[in-house]
């Protein structure tokens, strides 16, 4: 259990350090692109020990596909930017996967 809560961790860490890159504007505005470093520092670190428990195929998929709609979903609500159909059903397929690679782990 206690690697899932260092994925889940990592995860969310990237998906700080990915929004304030954007919030950096090109690297124009100091706060958060140091805050990008730092969050992304973070979350390198914890995948590496999370990695000690995880396959590294399915600790990384889980990490990328987690990561993708997370911040596709602050990408929509936050910065406005644009969603259609296809766009969501997408996401949606992303996140079955991400949860269907969750439970083949916790079934093997």
């Amino acid at each position: 259990m206690m690697q899932w809560l260092l994925l889940a961790l990592g995860i969310i860490m990237e998906v700080c350090g990915t929004t304030c890159m954007k919030l950096s504007d090109g690297f124009s505005n100091l706060v958060p692109s140091v805050l990008t470093f730092v969050f992304w520092g973070i979350a390198f670190t914890i995948f590496i020990f999370a990695l000690k428990t995880f396959d590294l195929s399915l600790a990384y998929a889980i990490w990328v596909g987690s990561g993708l709609v997370i911040v596709s979903i602050i990408g929509i609500l936050y910065f406005k930017e644009p969603a259609n159909t296809l766009k969501v059903i997408s996401l949606l397929l992303v996140a079955i996967g991400v949860a269907g690679l969750g439970v083949s782990d916790l079934i093997r």
